[in-house]
């Protein structure tokens, strides 16, 4: 419970931090600004634990960086440190020092190289107001949060911009209960994990915590992503050093279609949330590529480019992947989606889908689907259809989320049928539908085709129910002759009497 309190005080820092920029900065920078100095808050107060704790050893070693290195702490140089930032917090220049620090820190760890945001001594920025952000924090001991709490606090903030900035800030989060079921679903205990388009590195951090939940190593999940958009890539970097994840984003941020990072690689597990139906992905350049063996994807829509892509990046006999999408991937027969979508049938690679609620995206109410593909499949010549639609609360007038029983009912519900135990149909929510099935619905995918509309009994006898409608009616018809009557006074009251 005191963590709790302490995120939830760390939050309300966030965001009075984010007050403090406010109107002088364009809001989707300032998100930029705040999770950098909370970042250098966190390790700098990470290294004077370590450091102190090799000061108290007597050793001489606080100097040495391996000290720091095995313990997965990132050694600070003294400039750095966020007492010496306090101490320059008030001055003029503090963006240059700060931007100073990242540069020294980059230096002396390797896997941050390039990576940390030197933003702060820009033309735009408000020196004084950086210096009140820094305040903000002053007497924040990030130390007594947990690493994945303030992990919580990233995220928090991710999902807070999302919501304010609309679709230009959404494109790097996905909501966090969508997150957690792709994660329950393909259960990714041990090898390799790969994101496409990782965004702020949501899915790795959601298989980490899957692992550590039921007791596995994390140590045995190798983590790949790659990610077109620089900021947003430093941003993952960030988010899963903050977390202790090692992970290989590639050399540089890149267009996955155009220069994938991993070219020669194959992943047991892949986890993607790409953009819906870009248009414009350059399919013109790349008619030729090896990736498209099921066909060519459409020229004015990547969804079927995406999942070809994964599915070819998955290992031969194991890969299982999980990813969203927009639902008219399911039933598209445009440009040759309909065919692509054929052969993933008939090459038994599909082995569930999943309808989910709208408004469930920060940026977008419409309807989103998962897919998930399977090499090696457990149930050949079946594909399991789930249908939650029905399924979700509102949090606000706009956003729905997934409950965690929603998230355990639709795993437990996948985990049966690939097992084959206890699993049943259910008209309404689940069909585990043959590939002759498929066939005769010219290939769709939609889930409502297969599991069907649940009846309804109404167990309420005829008369009963004609008594308590005409009475409702009742009511309602007096309610209105007494409006009536307040409406012809108050029209006759200022001289419109009828």
């Amino acid at each position: 419970m005191a963590n709790e309190k302490l995120v939830s005080s760390i939050e309300d820092k966030l965001w009075a931090a984010a007050d403090k920029l406010r109107g002088s900065i364009d809001a989707s920078k300032y998100k930029n600004i705040v999770l950098g100095i909370v970042f250098l808050k966190y390790i700098s107060d990470r290294f004077e634990q370590r450091y102190n704790e090799l000061i108290a050893e007597g050793d001489g070693f606080e100097d040495d960086r391996d000290e720091y290195e095995r313990f997965n702490v990132f050694y600070v140089p003294t400039e750095a440190r966020w007492k010496s930032i306090i101490e320059h917090a008030t001055k003029p220049n503090i963006g240059q020092i700060i931007d100073e620090a990242f540069i020294a820190i980059e230096k002396e760890n390797k896997n941050l190289a390039g990576v940390l945001p030197k933003i702060y001594s820009g033309a735009d920025i408000d020196q004084r107001r950086i210096g009140e952000v820094i305040m903000v924090f002053e007497n924040s001991n990030t130390l007594l949060i947990e690493e994945d709490a303030l992990g919580r606090v990233y995220e928090y903030f991710l999902g807070k911009f999302a919501f304010i900035l609309g679709a230009g800030g959404g494109e790097y989060y996905t909501p966090s209960s969508v997150v957690k079921l792709l994660v329950d679903m393909i259960e990714p205990f041990e090898g390799t994990i790969y994101d496409p388009c990782c965004g702020s590195g949501g899915m790795f951090v959601q298989a980490q915590k899957f692992v550590k939940a039921h007791g596995g190593s994390t140590f045995k999940l190798s983590v790949y992503g790659q990610e077109l958009n620089a900021e947003t890539r430093r941003l993952a970097t960030m988010n899963l050093a903050i977390r202790g994840i090692e992970s290989n984003l590639g050399q540089t941020h890149e267009d996955t279609f155009h220069s994938d990072q991993f070219r020669d690689e194959k992943f047991d597990y892949v986890l993607a949330n790409p953009p819906f139906n870009i248009s414009d992905w350059g399919q013109d350049s790349l008619l030729d590529d090896p990736r498209w063996k099921w066909g060519i994807p459409a020229k004015n829509n990547a969804n079927y480019a995406w999942l070809s892509h994964m599915l070819n990046k998955l290992k031969p006999s194991k890969g299982v992947a999980g990813i969203v999408l927009a639902n008219g991937s399911l039933s598209s027969q445009t440009a040759g989606e309909g065919t692509i979508r054929t052969k993933f049938i008939d090459e038994d690679v599909v082995d569930c889908i999943v309808a989910m609620p709208d408004k469930l995206f920060y940026t977008t109410g419409i309807p989103v689907c998962l897919w998930f593909l399977r090499r090696g499949k457990k149930r050949k010549g079946e594909v399991l259809f789930i249908d939650a639609r029905a399924m979700g609360v509102m949090v606000s007038r706009k956003l729905r989320e997934l409950t965690d029983e929603d998230i355990s009912l639709i795993s437990e519900t996948y985990h049966k049928w690939l097992k084959g135990e206890g699993y049943q149909d259910e008209v309404g929510f689940c069909k585990s539908a043959s590939l002759e099935e498929i066939q005769k619905h010219d290939y769709v995918l939609t889930p409502g085709r297969y599991v069907g509309v649940k009846e309804i009994v109404d167990d309420e006898p005829f008369e009963e129910k004609m008594e308590k409608l005409v009475s409702e009616l009742s009511d309602l018809m007096s309610e209105s002759s007494v409006l009536d009557e307040k409406i012809k006074k108050s029209l006759g009251g200022i001289g419109y009497e009828f």
